[in-house]
């Protein structure tokens, strides 16, 4: 093959920085034919060439570099006799100072596409696959993009949350198809070192950041290691014949082929076969190596040049960007080793980071065994931070009922938490009353009130608490149509919109008044060491009544649920031991003091708050 033929297309990553604790660099190198190429060199200080892997596919070549010994700057490669220039970057700082999410925040979710459009929008981007926008279509792109959320930074601080998390905002080059195959919800990457232009440029993403640490807001970002998009270069070209799952159907194809029409394995997403001591083979399979849907192609994880090449785009995320956080997408899918190889070296480089993954399954025992270091496990995921989907499932039915005295209403909650022994950091759980996978908490309705006890539960327990957006102004929807409906515009984030809701003159009575009660309570839980460092004492619902205490040396936080649609007396004398001799407390949700030498009298759903110096003297 004559050398002079051979074109270089792209290197993955595009840059790269020194000093990282591990210091192999796998570069993938795109290029027609590039697997021709006899030797790759550099005579770059400091750096050596490992080893060059060619895979099947000849349009691909691996060059595994050792940076032990290097320093910033810009090294020439040489392909046989092409030279590439590729830059070699200093770290902002060192890995451990980097600080992830934690229990002391609440995490505010939002779809980018969904929620502003800022003034230089296109609404068609030049070399992208057919699409259109069309906001009256709710599973079609709707037009959001980097620059409207910049607009509206201060808006979250005014809420009081202190962490964004973005669904998926890397390059999503896919078709428009019918509604049912739509991908605006970005889970079907194209690219993964890219940022969709359709939201902005990667350089949009680290001002977006950067401004949102200027007010103290941190920014979580969303990946997908269990699947990439149709679209993407892997698919109609495999570099490996194993690079995916099923990927036999792709090599008799050519990757052309429409993939609704194919038989193919899909997930049966049941996530237990990949815990279930019992679990037949072809059920595990079914999970992890069945395509979450027929549009996302499956990777497998098991290919260690894969998962060198996933490893390696997290890491450069969080320095290039600036990230200070992960949220792993569909995390049980994945093949389990792998992704725990993943999570300890990221924890290695960045101890002090967090990723939440994807954990959805409602039973505590599941969930808490993908948790770091959980003895429920043979094989430890070191992923710090699950998901509750228990949380969800149980107050998703405990609002429809009347709590009693065994098993519905508030006793659902009170059975879940009793489980928290099986995790090994309870406050390294993440709970939510919804997201953009499930119904909105208010469904097609307006109660308030029992969406004010869901949050005062969700802000004052043991949980890193996650909240979606529009929840502060009472946004509703289901799923029953598609998830479109769960996901509307933010009113007033669009050009057009007739209802600006960023200010509370364009809000409505009824959600200004969401939005102040959200709002006294997330920026009275910021820096709250009760809430975020206290122990926690449930007692079981009586009549009908759900308290929890929280306590950090003698100041106690009661959260007190009528679980009732009736008014209920809750009787003092039984809470002694959170009481002891304490007179008044404040209620922090209205600021009214409470007398706690008589019973209270509680209004059907009425949610309290009370924080008070616990009085001990007999």
């Amino acid at each position: 093959m004559n050398a002079a033929k051979i074109k270089i297309d792209r290197i993955e990553p595009t840059d790269w920085f020194v000093g990282m604790k591990n210091p192999s660099l796998q570069l993938m190198v795109y290029g027609q034919d590039i697997a021709h190429v006899q030797n790759v060199t550099t005579d770059y200080s400091g750096v050596r060439v490992d080893s060059i892997v060619r895979l099947d596919s000849p349009n691909y070549l691996l060059v595994y570099l050792n940076l032990s010994g290097a320093q910033p700057g810009t090294m020439t490669l040489n392909f046989d006799k092409q030279k590439v220039s590729y830059q070699l970057k200093q770290r902002e700082m060192s890995g451990d100072k980097r600080k992830g999410f934690d229990i002391s925040d609440v995490l505010y979710l939002l779809m980018p596409d969904r929620f502003a459009q800022g003034p230089n929008h296109q609404s068609l981007v030049k070399g992208m696959r057919p699409y259109r926008e069309d906001r009256t279509q709710p599973s079609l792109r709707h037009g959001g993009d980097l620059e409207g959320l910049m607009q509206h930074l201060d808006y979250f601080k005014e809420l009081g949350v202190t962490a964004l998390w973005f669904t998926p905002i890397l390059e999503n080059d896919s078709p428009d198809m019918m509604d049912t195959w739509s991908t605006y919800h970005g889970y079907a990457c194209t690219n993964y070192y890219q940022v969709d232009p359709r939201f902005g440029t990667n350089e949009q993403y680290r001002q977006l950041i950067d401004a949102c640490h200027a007010r103290g807001l941190k920014v979580v970002m969303d990946m997908i290691f269990n699947h990439c998009g149709f679209e993407h270069p892997w698919v109609a070209d495999m570099p490996s014949n194993d690079w995916l799952n099923l990927s036999d159907w792709l090599m008799q194809s050519g990757g052309t082929s429409d993939p609704r029409g194919t038989d193919f394995l899909q997930t049966s997403y049941k996530l237990t076969p990949v815990l279930d001591p019992y679990a037949s083979e072809i059920d595990k399979k079914e999970t992890v190596e069945g395509w979450f849907v027929s549009t996302m192609p499956d990777l497998n994880q098991r290919n260690p040049h894969l998962m060198r090449y996933l490893i390696q785009n997290s890491k450069w995320w969080i320095e290039t960007a600036g990230i200070d956080g992960i949220r792993m997408d569909t995390y049980p899918y994945a093949f389990r080793e792998p992704m725990a190889q993943w999570m300890k070296e990221l924890d290695e480089e960045y101890p002090n980071f967090n990723t939440v993954g994807e954990t959805w399954v409602t039973q505590p025992a599941y969930t808490a065994a993908w948790q770091k270091d959980s003895k429920l496990s043979e094989t430890n995921s070191y992923l710090k931070t699950v998901m509750d989907f228990s949380f969800q499932e149980k107050l998703d039915s405990a609002k429809h009922e009347n709590t009693d005295n065994w098993w519905r209403g508030m006793n659902r909650l009170y059975n879940s938490f009793c489980y928290d022994y099986l995790y090994p950091n309870p406050s390294s759980v993440m709970a939510f009353i919804d997201n953009h996978d499930t119904n909105r908490f208010l469904g097609d309705g307006q109660d308030s009130l029992a969406l004010k006890q869901a949050l005062t539960l969700l802000m004052t327990v043991r949980r890193i608490p996650q909240m979606y957006y529009g929840t502060e102004i009472l946004m509703n929807g289901t799923m029953k149509i598609s998830d479109g409906y769960v996901r509307k515009d933010f009113p007033g984030g669009f050009p057009g919109d007739t209802q600006n809701a960023f200010t509370a003159e364009g809000r409505t009575r009824a959600q200004n008044d969401m939005f102040r009660w959200t709002s006294r309570l997330l920026h009275w839980r910021q820096g709250n060491e009760t809430i975020t460092r206290g122990s926690m004492t449930q007692f079981i619902p009586y009549n009908g009544v759900y308290v929890i205490a929280r306590r950090w040396h003698n100041n106690v936080v009661l959260t007190i649920l009528n679980g009732t649609s009736e008014p209920a007396v809750m009787k003092v004398e039984r809470y002694q031991e959170v009481i002891g001799q304490t007179k008044r407390a404040k209620d922090v949700l209205t600021g009214r003091y409470y007398d706690l030498s008589s019973d209270l009298t509680l209004k059907p759903r009425q949610s309290l708050v009370l924080d008070y110096q616990q009085d001990l003297t007999e």
